[in-house]
């Protein structure tokens, strides 16, 4: 386990506007709640609450992926218009300690979905 400091730093914030994911026209998660993890270099990721997000449209996969800073990431792949999206949404189940607020939350990728930022 690494702990985030100057040389990767990570923050976590609420993000004020409304955020809405898509896939053609179904929406499959839409909060006010949504928290921006910025990492590093790395893009800004929104995280989302698993109870904003339309689970009934999501499946479990056998993916798990060890990032040090976060721990252990499992995947959902998003079923929806009849297609599967495979392993589309990344979760931190059981985060580090000092990524706990990320708990309960869904990371979608950007290239399988659309990600909106929507005045709230």
């Amino acid at each position: 386990m690494k702990l985030p400091g100057p040389d990767h730093p990570i923050t976590i914030t609420s993000n004020p506007k409304r955020v809405r994911v898509t896939v053609g026209n179904t929406v499959i998660a839409e909060t006010t709640h949504a928290l921006t993890l910025k990492e590093a270099k790395y893009p800004a990721v929104q995280y989302v609450p698993r109870e904003d997000a339309r689970m009934d449209l999501l499946k479990r996969t056998d993916r798990v992926t060890h990032c040090p800073y976060k721990g252990d990431a499992s995947y959902f792949s998003i079923v929806a218009d009849g297609n599967v999206l495979e392993n589309s949404i990344w979760t931190y189940e059981t985060p580090f300690p000092a990524m706990a607020e990320i708990s309960g939350h869904l990371a979608f990728y950007p290239d399988k979905v659309k990600i909106e930022e929507l005045a709230s």
